[in-house]
């Protein structure tokens, strides 16, 4: 799992087409994560602001004193990496440094006012009837994405569009043959693990990944989740002037709890706590559907669920058979035939000791090691009962004539790195698919010989 900073690092570099100067990546975090230019750059911009004509840069290198040059420096890399001017050569052939023409008018903008707001005012709708406040959006934003989690653990109350079933596919999370139902793979179930926000996060790059390919509009897209980053908790905003490509997304975000819309063809939606944390990296926020430090294993294979959260229950039953439930309580059992299972449809038996090591019981906590060495070493070894048998794919060759022919092309083989397995007793010897066209030719010549 990427910490937050991370990921907020790839989000930005996700899209580039080109590379991006390292100077400009060590500015996005400054000292107390205050992300903004220092007030020497702040100063050269505004100089720079109203100015349609490239000033020398001979000019630039007045503006500090020869004791701040190294500031000056400093600046330079910073507005250059960040890509904010650049340079353009004058007349006469001096160098002279220049805005970026996109920054250079939507600051003027912001500065002086005009343009669209990117959120139409609400007001000419009126005061929001079914209003929410953020405590209900909270709840709200829980329980949607509770659903999707709960749909690839296999509850039978769980039910997604076929969209959000297809996309969970094409992300690897979950797999289905045939007309049977999706089933979770072993990226699902370690995805499963994460916290609730590097969950969005993962589940957002896949959605983009797949945008175009639903003929929607992805720089759209990436302004309008960015947008949502700053909006206000608990405000209504309008779909008024949205695109059919940004509409259909908002319906994407409605299932998936980033924003609380109350009908479908209703003209406001609310942003959720999820959209806005979505592009800034922020984790420990008051909406998480996980619980830690709940289960309490025992070396008799029992295990004991302090919750009574359906989808840790749900998690729990991925890999043990459920003996008995109580109002706060689960009680249920590790056996080799839960475990095989498990480990049949993806997940490992390091997995299962994992979600078991980092759900632990406060009072497992306290001794070393955490779980049981009864419980870790069983689950390996069923584990690797279902490993004893190794296949491989390869082309037999058989019925030499002779013992000479048969060493010839063995060893023309094994000199290739393409044998995979000999009898010599018995003149048999499999070679692999790759390398059979050419142990083929190999032996047509020594016969034609």
């Amino acid at each position: 799992e990427l910490p937050p900073l991370a990921r907020n690092y790839v989000m930005r570099l996700l899209f580039l087409d080109q590379p991006l100067p390292q100077a400009a990546v060590t500015f996005w975090v400054k000292k107390d994560n205050q992300r903004e230019l220092p007030p020497l750059a702040r100063n050269y911009v505004m100089r720079l602001l109203f100015l349609d004509q490239p000033l020398p840069q001979a000019a630039v290198t007045f503006w500090v004193k020869k004791d701040n040059q190294r500031d000056h420096d400093d600046c330079m890399g910073i507005l250059t990496g960040l890509r904010l001017w650049h340079s353009q050569q004058l007349p006469g052939g001096l160098q002279g440094l220049v805005l970026n023409p996109i920054f250079k008018e939507n600051l003027r903008i912001a500065l002086l006012g005009g343009g669209k707001a990117w959120a139409d005012d609400t007001s000419q709708l009126g005061p929001d009837k079914h209003a929410r406040d953020i405590t209900s959006l909270d709840k709200y934003a829980m329980e949607r994405w509770e659903v999707i989690l709960h749909f690839m653990v296999g509850s039978p109350s769980a039910a997604v569009s076929q969209d959000l079933a297809q996309l969970l596919i094409q992300a690897g999370l979950m797999k289905s043959e045939g007309t049977e139902a999706p089933c979770i793979t072993s990226a699902g179930f370690q995805f499963l693990l994460l916290d609730t926000s590097s969950q969005l996060w993962y589940f957002m790059l896949q959605y983009l990944h797949t945008a175009e390919t639903r003929k929607m509009d992805l720089v759209e897209i990436l302004s309008f989740v960015f947008q949502l980053s700053f909006s206000t908790l608990g405000k209504d905003y309008s779909v008024e002037g949205m695109s059919d490509s940004l509409l259909t997304f908002l319906q994407h975000l409605r299932e998936f709890g980033l924003v609380f819309q109350r009908k479908r063809k209703s003209r406001r939606f609310y942003p959720t706590r999820l959209a806005i944390n979505l592009a800034l990296g922020v984790t420990g926020s008051a909406v998480d559907v996980h619980r830690q430090g709940y289960i309490v294993v025992e070396t008799n294979y029992r295990i004991y669920a302090y919750t009574d959260s359906e989808l840790q229950l749900a998690l729990v039953a991925l890999f043990s058979e459920m003996l008995y439930r109580f109002p706060n309580l689960v009680v249920a059992q590790l056996s080799r035939e839960s475990v095989q299972q498990s480990i049949a449809n993806g997940i490992s038996a390091e997995q299962i000791i994992h979600f078991l090591r980092t759900r632990a019981h406060p009072v497992m906590l306290k001794t070393t090691p955490v779980l049981p060495p009864t419980i870790t070493d069983q689950v390996r070894l069923w584990e690797l009962e279902r490993d004893r048998l190794q296949f491989t794919e390869g082309v037999l060759y058989n019925q030499f004539l002779s013992q000479v022919d048969f060493e010839l092309l063995r060893d023309y083989a094994r000199d290739l790195g393409v044998l995979v397995w000999e009898n010599p007793p018995k003149r048999l010897m499999v070679v692999t698919p790759t390398g059979h066209p050419d142990v083929k030719r190999f032996w047509k010549r020594q016969k034609h010989n």
